[in-house]
């Protein structure tokens, strides 16, 4: 146990955040994302896992240390829903109020067509594949700065 570090963070997670640079993105995806093949075509090549938590507990963690991008409005991104894009099933709300209560501010997180989001989740730098079952629990962050002290 490391102190004011989330115990949810597992050892490979926590290398990854460090080692994501500006811009870089992660993925943070429900039980049902092809995970395992996606995560093969990502930067780190490997799939990152915290079985034990639902995406909002995971982003919850991860936000506790990862700063959202403010330079761009994909700092976050959802996955659609087939056939209902505008529709905000509780599992994305969950982790939108994690953003929110992150930033300190509300920031809707953009949707992203299900096609487009595998695509641009093989881009990323990491995936974390959460124990989520509810559907539609697909996240994408974009990594922003911390500034120098005043």
């Amino acid at each position: 146990m490391l102190k004011k570090i989330d115990n949810r963070l597992n050892a490979e997670v926590l290398y990854a955040l460090r080692a994501m640079g500006h811009g870089d993105t992660l993925v943070i995806a429900d039980t049902n994302f092809p995970s395992d093949s996606i995560a093969r075509q990502t930067v780190m090549g490997e799939l990152l896992r915290m079985e034990n938590l639902t995406c909002a507990e995971a982003a919850e963690a991860v936000l506790s240390l990862l700063p959202l991008d403010t330079f761009v409005d994909d700092f976050a991104g959802r996955m659609e829903i087939v056939g209902d894009p505008a529709s905000v099933p509780p599992v994305q709300a969950e982790v939108q109020a994690a953003i929110d209560l992150a930033e300190g501010r509300s920031r809707p997180m953009i949707g992203i067509e299900r096609f487009d989001f595998y695509e641009r989740a093989k881009s990323a730098y990491a995936v974390i594949q959460t124990g989520e079952r509810r559907f539609y629990g697909c996240f994408i962050f974009r990594k922003g700065v911390i500034p120098p002290e005043a």
